[in-house]
């Protein structure tokens, strides 16, 4: 900086003039400025070679010895004079501009705040004049208002808002704004967090919209990320405007007829994952109204905004969960409709990750979008099995029942094919092999709803085959211990169980047998399954050949476990034929069967179980025992009957004549009866004589 300005026989202004705007006088300074005023209209109204020459020289010795000065206010009076000059140009103001202009800009960001009040002001009156030939310089201007706002001094703010003002009413009036060179600037600054600057961009973007020969949805991807920002200020009036700008522009993209997604899809996936809320439920409303409006034109954008949805599914604001829950209703609506083809692999790349989450919510939302997917189109799914299945395999040992139950549909869904029929239940095998605490907590679970998803026959029948080829002997006695409980209790089973109860009856079919002897064959590998499977299948010839063979086998107390399980399941209406065959005393397989359950009555100790089976037993012989008591009576009673004539079956109160008289026997009794009472009467006339004659 210069600290006195020159005064030699070479400057352009007089020493008085000189001497005025330096002064500390506010008044001597406006006054030699009218001074400067008057100068300039003189050389401007009488021109000659010289003088525009001397104009320039004027301003340039303005800028140079006063505005750039350390005294301040040699500064004020080189800021009140330079816009003094603008005042004398009038319309010609166009050829002095970049004159005027930069050493004004220089002092919006003074040190000494007046100093900076002063520039604000020559601005707006230098602006004033020129109108819109100042939008020139806009960009220069718009980065000095951005300092001028951030200003602490009030005047300065003041001053600026004015200046602000009369941009926008100059902008807002032309036709020739160029909004290509200001979205930089405005790129930079809508990132800074001020308040006072937030409100500036806010203004100017809203200004911009309201401009007819500006479309600012075209630019709208390079701003819109700074503006959702602003969501997140604690100025309820900065909160506010960014707020009606944003509802502005979403009513304009719904309005219009040509709009380019998928720039702003990215901006509103990463806004999703957001810590404030007010901005992810704005993105998450953005993203509904893009997939409604958007449709197909998101196609290559699917997974990413899957990924900011599934993020806010479970989000601790109920408005977040809710808004969530509708884009992703949405969204997956969209992509089961999708006819064109799209990349699966991010899809499924997302899914996967995402069922990593430690929310249940998230989770389920994973495993239902895995479940429409191959539903969708199965074959392309397979070909992402290896991807998919260790994630689904995971969720079998979630915490959350919610999560098994889905995640065992989609496995079930899977398994509709053939080929992925056998990996899914190989896979499963190998999970409770390594897991074994899993086979024991949810091993039924899981067991049962693949069953009521899939055919049970066939589940068994493959989950036997894979077991019997398999080298650890106590897991396939585990799993077999299992596999029977279940198809012993659950009823997803029950047609199994008919087929195994028919395969030993005559009108069995080479399916029922083949079924038995599939299952025997892995059932082997525990005898007490082995044997409650030969119950099942009525097979008691087998039973009571098994039973003889327990008294080899080491009784352990988990072998005894297996078998008080076993009394009280036979107590349950799953072997209710069985109790009734106990009662068929002239069935050929009575025998076998009393066999089989005195046998397992011999390997109990004195227990609950013993007493429930023995009481069972002990039943059944008393009832046979009354019966055999009963058809004594009867053949005693029938005798009786025949030597009394009264009656035929003991409390009956039929008469035997009357009985008898049914029978084609009856006409000869009759004669018989006839005939005793014509005996009867010669009888008693014979006797009237006698008695006469021995009178």
């Amino acid at each position: 900086m210069i600290d006195e300005p020159v005064t030699s026989l070479e400057s352009p202004l007089s020493p008085a003039i000189i001497r005025g705007l330096g002064d500390r006088s506010y008044d001597k300074r406006k006054s030699a400025a009218l001074e400067v005023t008057n100068l300039i209209k003189s050389l401007h109204e009488n021109p000659d070679h010289l003088s525009q020459d001397k104009i320039i020289a004027v301003i340039q010795f303005l800028a140079n010895e006063f505005t750039r000065s350390r005294n301040v206010h040699h500064r004020k009076g080189g800021l009140i004079a330079l816009a003094a000059a603008a005042l004398g140009f009038g319309s010609d103001i166009d050829l002095y501009l970049n004159y005027l202009i930069p050493p004004v800009i220089e002092r919006f960001d003074d040190q000494e705040n007046r100093v900076c009040y002063y520039a604000c002001e020559a601005m707006y009156n230098i602006s004033k004049v020129a109108r819109t030939l100042i939008l020139r310089y806009f960009n220069q201007i718009f980065d000095g208002l951005c300092k001028l706002f951030a200003h602490v001094d009030v005047d300065v703010k003041n001053g600026a808002n004015l200046l602000d003002r009369l941009i926008k009413d100059i902008v807002t009036e032309t036709e020739t704004f160029d909004i290509d060179s200001f979205i930089p600037i405005l790129q930079k600054h809508i990132r800074r967090t001020k308040p006072y600057i937030r409100q500036l961009i806010v203004g100017w973007i809203t200004v911009l919209d309201a401009v007819p020969d500006i479309n600012m949805l075209d630019y709208l991807p390079d701003f819109l990320d700074g503006l959702i920002n602003m969501l997140s200020d604690g100025n309820q009036e900065i909160k506010t405007a960014a707020e009606n700008a944003l509802n502005e522009f979403l009513k304009e993209i719904r309005e219009a007829e040509v709009v380019e997604f998928g720039p702003m899809v990215t901006i509103l996936v990463n806004q999703c994952r957001s810590r404030e809320k007010d901005i992810r439920a704005t993105a998450l409303t953005w993203i509904t109204e893009f997939i409604s409006l958007g449709g197909t034109r998101l196609i290559g954008h699917y997974s990413g905004l899957l990924g900011s949805i599934i993020s806010c599914i479970s989000d601790s604001e109920a408005e977040i969960r809710a808004a969530a829950t509708t884009a992703n209703a949405g969204l997956m609506q969209l992509v089961r409709n999708t006819s064109e083809p799209f990349e699966l692999l991010p899809i499924i790349q997302t899914l996967t990750m995402e069922m990593l989450s430690e929310f249940v919510m998230t989770r389920v939302a994973c495993l239902q979008w895995l479940y429409m997917l191959h539903e969708k189109d199965s074959s392309r799914m397979n070909n992402y099995i290896t991807d998919i299945l260790p994630a689904l395999l995971k969720a079998v040992s979630d915490t959350s029942d919610e999560v098994v139950l889905v995640n065992l549909q989609v496995l079930a869904l899977i398994a509709l094919d053939p080929v992925q029929f056998t990996r899914v239940l190989n896979a499963m095998v190998h999970l409770f092999y390594e897991d074994r605490s899993l086979l024991e907590t949810r091993g039924a679970l899981v067991i049962r709803k693949l069953c009521s998803h899939l055919d049970a026959a066939s589940i068994y029948l493959a989950l036997a085959k894979i077991l019997s080829n398999k080298p650890d002997l106590e897991f396939i006695s585990l799993m077999v211990q299992t596999l029977n409980l279940i198809l012993l209790t659950a009823p997803e089973l029950a047609s199994l169980r008919r087929s195994l109860k028919a395969s030993f009856q005559s009108n069995a079919t080479e399916q029922d047998k083949s079924t038995f002897t599939s299952l025997f064959l892995c059932w082997t590998h525990n005898a007490v399954a082995t044997f409650a499977l030969c119950l099942l299948a009525q097979a008691y010839h087998i039973s009571a050949s098994l039973i003889q063979k327990f008294a080899d086998a080491d009784v352990t107390v988990g072998f005894l476990m297996q078998i008080d399980k076993l009394v009280q399941l036979l107590e349950s209406p799953i072997f209710i034929q069985l109790r009734l065959h106990l009662l068929e005393t002239d069935s050929v397989h009575r025998e076998e069967l009393l066999k089989s359950l005195y046998g397992l009555l011999m390997l109990l100790p004195q227990s609950q179980a013993y007493k429930t089976l023995s009481d069972r037993l002990a039943t059944v012989s008393s009832l046979h025992m009354h019966i055999g008591l009963i058809n004594t009576h009867r053949i005693a009673n029938f005798r009786l009957g025949l030597l009394r004539g009264k009656a035929l079956i003991p409390g009956s109160s039929a008469d035997w004549n009357d009985a008898v008289s049914t029978t084609p026997f009856a006409n000869q009794n009759n004669s018989n009866n006839n005939l005793a009472a014509t005996t009867a009467q010669t009888s008693s006339s014979a006797n009237t004589t006698a008695s006469t004659a021995n009178t």
